[in-house]
């Protein structure tokens, strides 16, 4: 068997940015624990399946160790790789996912993402995360699936030197840190400690949560963000509500073929 493979960098303008995701197209769902070996053979943050069902697609994504409920930079991968590689030519992509349907579209080089929007509570800021984080927070929320801290300043996050044994014990799939921006309305980081990859060098999903949060705090709909990693990126994004907008720019790093 052969499958077509396509590496890309989502949220940047040129390679070796923004977040690297492998886009796997398929004509069938291959078995789970097959996909689960591909993406461990891939290595990157997460692989996007997706297969074809009509006017929709239907569309999953592994990291390399067990499948995730929402990716953002591997959504935007895979709109990419339909556009300039298999001739898709709608105004909009569809994809049926574990998180409902999600909305993709192109205009200028430029793919924005209808996301849903989740909310947070606060809670306490303790020792343990402090510890963690290898800095204390002013601020620490609890979202619908990941923690947040937010910080009084851009160079704190730059800063921060986490200790990932500990941050992988916290609560919540990710641990997302933020503060206002000084070029960006904000900019973050986010560490995902459990999958095998620290640090995610540009996280769409976390913007879920981070462009609500930063909508209501900044009183302003339209918000332009970075997230601070090595590799870093761009976001453009909109709080609509119940649902976000975010946008970036994708570039192909590789294409190749699969033998299995």
């Amino acid at each position: 068997m052969e499958l077509d493979i396509y590496q890309v960098d989502a949220f940047a303008e040129e390679v070796f940015s923004g977040n690297p995701a492998a886009v796997i197209p398929l004509f069938e769902w291959l078995s789970d624990g097959l996909m689960q070996r591909i993406a461990q053979e891939c290595g990157q943050s997460e692989t996007a399946f997706f297969v074809r069902r009509g006017e929709y697609f239907e569309l999953r994504w592994f990291t390399p160790d067990y499948e995730i409920d929402l990716c953002g930079h591997a959504t935007l991968a895979s709109a990419h790789v339909l556009y300039e590689f298999l001739d898709y030519t709608d105004p909009v992509v569809v994809f049926e996912t574990k998180s409902g349907r999600l909305f993709v579209d192109r205009e200028n080089g430029l793919y924005s993402m209808d996301f849903p929007a989740w909310s947070v509570r606060p809670i306490q800021v303790t020792e343990r995360v402090a510890q963690a984080l290898g800095a204390r927070p002013d601020e620490l929320f609890m979202g619908e699936r990941d923690m947040m801290a937010v910080f009084g300043s851009e160079e704190q996050v730059r800063a921060l030197k986490p200790d990932f044994r500990l941050v992988s014990k916290l609560d919540g799939l990710c641990m997302i840190c933020t503060a206002p921006g000084l070029d960006h309305d904000f900019v973050s980081r986010t560490f995902v400690a459990i999958t095998g990859l620290p640090e995610d060098p540009v996280t769409g999903s976390a913007h879920c949560t981070l462009v609500p949060f930063w909508a209501e705090r900044l009183g302003k709909s339209a918000l332009r963000a970075r997230q601070v990693s090595a590799r870093g990126g761009v976001l453009i994004c909109e709080n609509l509500g119940s649902r976000v907008k975010i946008a970036g720019h994708a570039v192909t790093f590789m294409k190749g073929t699969i033998t299995l």
